[in-house]
């Protein structure tokens, strides 16, 4: 392998990593606010993209009707769970959330999918579709469980998992899509050349990052966010509400899922089982760094980018073996060191 050949497998392995690090952060979040391994991650990324070339061909997306579906869901879930101490107030915000923000967008998509208007507004409209699934998920299938025990969550989080699978089999079908580049053209560094479509992935994955880190650190959400992480019921004692808190981890997740769908979506082809692999690199990030910590989760899905990226090319037939072997030394080193394991 020449020095060239090395720095273009760095360059696809950042990309790739990019992503991969996104997922990973999501994941995290999601973990230490809900204690749910959230499994059905990926499955957000193939909506993100597939709803994007549906509505790049002008087709009207089917994930709109499954949104439409799972906000009545949710609002039955919701209204069942708060019957007794729900107030109108309560119940008017329920009815907004649940019934009335999916059925907007449904009428939206129905009206916009046809017209065909343009990468902007069918990017912004791809991920209005697909982000309000994660809070309404939450509220169907994790809300009632949330004392449950974590393996209880993962076995519901698997069961959400081959749900959601199922739902993109049946309305995408089994033949995979590509997406337009959202950045033509491409930068000489060096010997290499950057496709503006790897830049365009890697600038909109650091802004995301960033803008993270700025929620966390400067807003009420955030330090509501964090404080559930760390002590549910003292959180519950200051007035944080950790079902919301849940909520809105979900969504940023779903968000976070569908926009890299529509990152990854130019660059490979997506089929309706493709976001399982894809997110499930990312939990190998998210577990090398312990399902806590947001920097080494981004590091370590960067690392896992390259690895994948440097293994197809010296053993393309075992790249994945490669990539999720890496786990096996993590785990040892954490048994080693961490002698006293509880069941969490």
């Amino acid at each position: 392998m020449d020095p060239s050949i090395f720095l273009i497998l760095v360059q696809d392995g950042l990309t790739s990593g990019a992503i991969y690090a996104l997922l990973a952060l999501s994941l995290v979040l999601v973990f230490t606010v809900t204690r749910v391994i959230f499994i059905p991650q990926g499955e957000f990324v193939a909506f993100g993209a597939l709803t994007m070339a549906t509505l790049e061909a002008g087709e009207f997306p089917r994930t709109a009707i499954m949104l439409l579906g799972l906000g009545i869901a949710a609002a039955i879930a919701g209204y069942l769970a708060e019957r007794r101490v729900i107030t109108k107030r309560r119940l008017a915000w329920l009815i907004a959330e649940t019934l009335l923000l999916p059925a907007v967008i449904f009428v939206l998509a129905l009206w916009l999918a046809p017209r065909k208007p343009g990468l902007l507004p069918e990017m912004l409209l791809a991920l209005a579709i697909v982000t309000p699934m994660g809070p309404y998920i939450h509220r169907i299938a994790f809300r009632p469980l949330a004392e449950a025990s974590t393996l209880v969550l993962l076995i519901a989080a698997v069961g959400v998992h081959l749900t959601l699978t199922g739902f993109g089999l049946v309305f995408f079908g089994a033949e995979g899509s590509r997406t337009t580049s959202f950045a033509s053209g491409s930068l000489a560094l060096g010997p290499v050349m950057v496709t503006g479509q790897s830049l365009f992935v890697l600038g909109a994955s650091i802004a995301l990052a960033f803008m993270l880190y700025l929620v966390f650190e400067l807003s009420l959400i955030g330090k509501a966010l964090k404080g559930t992480a760390v002590n549910r019921l003292g959180a519950r004692l200051v007035g944080i509400e950790p079902s919301l808190c849940g909520r809105i981890a979900f969504g940023v997740a779903a968000f976070i899922g569908a926009l890299s769908g529509l990152l990854i979506g130019p660059i490979t082809t997506v089929y309706y089982d493709s976001g399982f692999l894809i997110g499930l690199k990312g939990f190998v990030a998210a577990i090398v760094a312990g399902l806590v910590s947001y920097p080494a989760a981004a590091a370590a899905a960067l690392a896992i980018g390259i690895m994948e990226s440097l293994a197809s090319f010296s053993a393309s037939a075992f790249k994945e073996v490669i990539v999720f072997t890496a786990i096996i030394p993590v785990l040892l080193w954490r048994s080693l060191v961490h002698t006293r394991l509880g069941e969490e």
